[in-house]
């Protein structure tokens, strides 16, 4: 079980390190292959924690980004609070925790294969905060994963690239400490969350996030997102249609 979570972490951490982004959808995804939605996101809050706080103070003015998008920030609160989806942790949602994981995953996949130019959304930006971080939250607590659609949402506003990475590390840091929060008052068969298992995944992704730096420099960012994409499609497609029992 170790060697399978180091060997999970590291490659999550690499094609963290290769594109900047992944590693909560691939470490769910493959992790949820041996053991449960709830066990992996457990597995996930440390080296989450780690990683969304060094991108969130990379900058510095933080507190600007705090004040323009305290809504979205309390959305995801409130989402994850009193999400509308089958949470993980339950023994009969267990089959909706996994399709909707799928779903989750094939959608990220296809959206980075085709989002070209997204839409300006800046102009609706005060009444979407609230929205799409509710809707971050909730799924956030269903699946494991803040992806869709704060990620897409935080991209349409048309921020300058520093802003970006900053505001997708504060709603990064915030959807995690809920989802440790939602994790810790919601144990499955009152067994506590492994923090030191949790603490051990993180040396594996951090070498791996070195590694994916280098590898950046030796081949095609763009032919490696293709393809990082497009096996996030498929292994999204495989998970739903496998709890629908088709495959």
């Amino acid at each position: 079980m170790l060697g399978f979570v180091i060997a999970v972490f590291a490659i999550a951490g690499m094609i963290k390190g290769t594109i900047g982004l992944g590693l909560p959808a691939v470490s769910m995804g493959l992790l949820t292959l041996m053991i449960s939605p709830f066990q992996a996101a457990t597995l996930l809050i440390v080296p989450s924690v780690v990683t969304n706080i060094w991108q969130l103070f990379a900058e510095g003015q933080v507190w600007r980004l705090v004040r323009r998008f305290y809504p979205l920030l309390l959305g995801i609160i409130l989402g994850s609070v009193f999400s509308i989806f089958p949470t993980l942790g339950h023994a009969n949602d267990h089959f909706h925790s996994e399709a909707l994981l799928g779903g989750m995953l094939a959608l990220y996949g296809l959206y980075g294969l085709f989002a070209k130019k997204m839409p300006n959304l800046a102009p609706y930006e005060k009444w979407l905060s609230p929205v799409m971080g509710y809707l971050g939250g909730a799924l956030t607590v269903a699946t494991g994963v803040v992806v869709i659609p704060v990620v897409p949402y935080l991209q349409s506003l048309q921020l300058k690239r520093d802003d970006l990475v900053q505001s997708l590390g504060l709603a990064f840091t915030v959807s995690t400490f809920c989802l440790a929060a939602f994790l810790h008052f919601n144990p499955v068969d009152d067994t506590p969350i492994d923090y030191q298992l949790s603490l051990m995944a993180l040396f594996p992704a951090l070498i791996g996030m070195w590694l994916g730096t280098k590898i950046r420099y030796r081949i095609s960012e763009q032919k490696f997102r293709k393809v990082f994409f497009f096996g996030l499609v498929i292994f999204g497609m495989y998970s739903v249609l496998h709890q629908l029992g088709v495959l």
